[in-house]
């Protein structure tokens, strides 16, 4: 895996759990800007399970889907999971400060590094907003 972003999310780890792998709470914040919304998401948070959400475009001007299955989870601390040949996984470390939620993924071949990173960056950013609301 190439690629890492990380943040820390000021909240109990059950919350952050809780609202990283539900899939009504994926639909409100898994969105790397505010035009974009996911507006189905479905989890089997189990090894073996699937995972499948849909990310579009508010104007509907394009849209995909992102899917996958997970190979290994330790509830509270780390999931694993490929989507097509790609790995990533997510690591929950419990910080002073909060939860400090890791992502590494593998690039793929169409888009930029940097761009990559930005993205899923942007995600998980929205991902903190919205847990330390009061997710």
């Amino acid at each position: 895996m190439d690629i890492t972003v990380e943040t820390t999310v000021a909240a109990p780890i059950a919350q952050v759990w809780r609202a990283y792998t539900s899939p009504e709470d994926i639909k409100r914040w898994n969105a790397a800007s505010p035009d974009w919304h996911t507006t189905a998401a479905a989890v089997d948070l189990r090894v073996g399970g699937a995972f499948s959400s849909r990310m579009e475009a508010k104007d509907g001007s394009m849209g995909f889907d992102f899917a996958g299955t997970y190979t290994a989870v330790t509830e509270n601390e780390m999931i694993e999971y490929v989507f097509g040949e790609r790995r990533a996984r997510s690591v929950f470390a419990q910080t002073p400060q909060g939860v400090r939620l890791t992502v590494s993924f593998d690039p793929e071949n169409q888009y930029p590094v940097e761009q990559q990173r930005q993205g899923w960056q942007a995600i998980l950013d929205s991902f903190k907003r919205y847990v330390e609301a009061g997710a």
